[in-house]
């Protein structure tokens, strides 16, 4: 019941106000006890420390992983990559695959942590601090993740990395979604961190989580692949890494000279001169003796091959990749690009270490070789290769179907090592040619028409007809890197003495490459589609190329007049001769394309104003005529 007069109503408010103003300050006081933060040695006590680039703290009883923050402002490097895959060349999610990778610093906004990328893409390069920064404001940076400090000493804090880790950055879900597998969806209740992997170094920090993925439905391709198609379970790995402090000199890009990098807008560039700087993408390679014309160096590039590779592949594999060692020696350089053995110990994943990875699929795929690259320099970190495992039985595979070999049926691979033979020989091929992509280079698709100059072209198996009319696979693939290979480590690595103009001696080497008739043309050059140009394409050879076609077309008939029961071993089902079949029916087909691309054909090259190239030119009207009866 309410008081009934004025006065007992007043003095009942005031009571009223008095009782809540007590109440909010026991709980203000409450609050503020409660959010004092502990030390980081208390709320740490008990777990198991992982120290080093990035301290990692593993607390068992609830499975988060914490990590200790001391480098805030200071730039460093965050990159995820897959240390187990999915199996299926068509989704797309291979063992070993990079994926992300960011320039991040840590900024401490009162009880947050913010993983901040910079824009590397728009830069200005100027002593006048105000032009940095009204470029820097201009573009947007992208905030990647927010951490909450949990504990804290000195300029020290603890947050907890587990939300963060166990997260989808590879964009596994989108990447399944898109390929019509399902609608999978990350289930953090089935992942987890995976501590074998997740490991602590002075200048890299590895953490590894296994994720989980559901969906309603799945398509074919996981249904092949997966023993419980709709769930999906595979390991992502998170790198923090130190970036280089300094010592390493950028190189300028020229198209004519074959490789990759990256680039950016200099809001800086002085009026008339071009705004966007490319940088070519290179391992750091240094002389000890800058002024010998060969020399030891500073340290040399060495690349490690997965040890799960099997003889005699692993030996094929190490000899491959050890071809471009000739190059670096012809650019000046003694013993400085190694291969060897992955240590039992080291992680592949490991930014410490480059790495050619043996790789399985249930469908033959692609091979590639990527890397890991500073985005502000172009210094390459890390050079990761995937070798698909079944690209070398494909070759075996074409090697039968040309040969026919089984005259009895009960031969074995010892009894026809031509058809091994050949098999290696394509996967060294393979090897120096992924290699060639993580030391920065890109497809030279002309190379095949300038005598097999270069290992980063697509080889078409060379064969040619014996007296007995048989084919002969003998030179089917080439030896050792191409004289391209050698003008574009020369470009990309050679160290001049001091007091050489560099830009000068660059030039140099490209034109009297070209004089030589060694040049470079790439991927939007050699597609049937969309190019013009009459000697670059894949999988193609010779530079006569309607020759070649009438040539190809005699190894092909020869081969199928062969062909039948001796193309497989007694005991297989004669449906599987359709198998040997297809490879021999399509042998020709690149070489088709290849010289359909001289009806109408456009011969031109990479080149500066003032070069003194020879000016694009249309095929002679009797070239374009032999091009058109060969490929009718």
């Amino acid at each position: 019941m309410l008081p009934r007069t004025p006065l007992a109503r007043a003095i009942v408010a005031a009571l009223f106000v008095l009782a809540l103003s007590a109440l909010h300050s026991s709980a203000s006081g409450q609050t503020q006890d409660e959010e004092e933060l502990p030390r980081i040695e208390e709320k740490t006590e008990g777990m198991r420390e992982l120290d080093g680039f990035v301290p990692l703290f593993w607390e068992e009883a609830t499975g988060r992983l914490w990590m200790e923050i001391t480098r805030f402002e200071e730039e460093l490097l965050h990159y995820v990559s897959l240390p187990a895959g999915i199996g299926s060349n068509d989704i797309g999610l291979d063992r070993g695959q990079l994926g992300p990778q960011h320039v991040v610093i840590f900024r401490r906004i009162g009880p947050k942590v913010l993983m901040i990328e910079p824009n590397y893409r728009y830069r200005a390069l100027s002593d006048n601090a105000a032009e940095r920064i009204a470029v820097e404001d201009a573009f947007a940076v992208s905030i990647l993740w927010g951490f909450e400090v949990k504990a804290e000493t000195g300029e020290r804090v603890l947050v907890d990395a587990t939300d963060f880790l166990i997260h989808d950055h590879h964009g596994i879900a989108r990447q399944l979604r898109g390929t019509e597998q399902g609608t999978y969806e990350l289930d953090a209740s089935r992942s987890a961190l995976y501590l074998p992997r997740t490991k602590a170094f002075p200048r890299n920090t590895e953490a590894e989580v296994i994720l989980t993925f559901t969906a309603d439905s799945a398509g074919s391709w996981v249904g092949s692949v997966a023993p419980s198609p709709r769930t999906v379970s595979i390991r992502q790995h998170h790198s923090f890494v130190e970036l280089p402090k300094g010592g390493y000199e950028p190189r300028r890009a020229d198209p004519r000279a074959g490789y990759g990098g990256v680039d950016y807008v200099d809001f800086a560039a002085p009026l008339g001169e071009p705004m966007v700087t490319r940088l070519i993408a290179r391992h750091r390679l240094q002389k000890k003796d800058p002024s010998a014309a060969v020399s030891d160096p500073l340290k040399p590039i060495v690349y490690y091959l997965d040890p799960g590779t099997p003889e005699p592949m692993r030996s094929a594999l190490l000899d491959g990749a050890r071809w471009w060692n000739e190059a670096f020696e012809a650019a000046g350089y003694r013993d400085a690009f190694r291969v060897e053995m992955l240590p039992e110990d080291a992680d592949p994943m490991d930014l410490r270490y480059n790495v050619i990875q043996w790789v399985h699929r249930s469908t033959r795929g692609w091979s590639n070789g990527r890397r890991v690259t500073d985005p502000r320099t172009g210094e390459i970190l890390k050079g990761q290769v995937t070798l698909g495992s079944l690209r070398v039985r494909q070759d075996y595979l074409i090697a039968e179907a040309l040969l026919a070999p089984y005259e009895t049926g009960d031969e074995t691979a010892a009894d026809v090592p031509e058809l091994t033979e050949m098999a290696l020989a394509r996967i060294r091929q393979l090897s120096a040619h992924e290699v060639g992509h993580t030391l920065g280079l890109s497809h030279n698709y002309i190379a095949s028409a300038q005598g097999r100059a270069s290992v980063m072209d697509y080889p078409h198996p060379l064969v040619r007809l014996g007296a007995d009319g048989r084919p002969v696979l003998d030179d089917a693939y080439a030896v050792g890197v191409g004289e391209w290979d050698k003008v574009a480590i020369a470009y990309g690595y050679g160290e001049f003495p001091e007091g050489t103009d560099e830009e000068a001696a660059l030039d140099r080497i490209l034109t009297e490459a070209r004089d030589r008739g060694i040049t470079f043309l790439s991927d939007q050059d050699a597609r049937p589609r969309g190019s013009a140009h009459p000697q670059t394409h894949l999988w193609d050879n010779g530079a006569a190329v309607a020759a070649e076609l009438d040539r190809v077309m005699g190894v092909r008939q020869a081969a199928l007049e062969r062909f039948g029961e001796r193309a497989i071993r007694r005991g297989m089902p004669l449906a599987t001769m359709e198998e040997v079949l297809v490879p021999l029916y399509l042998f020709h087909r690149y070489q088709v394309e290849a010289a359909v691309k001289l009806i109408g054909g456009l011969d031109y090259a990479y080149s500066f104003r003032g070069d003194e190239t020879v000016p694009p030119t249309f095929l002679p009207a009797d070239e374009q005529r032999r091009a058109l009866a060969a490929v009718l």
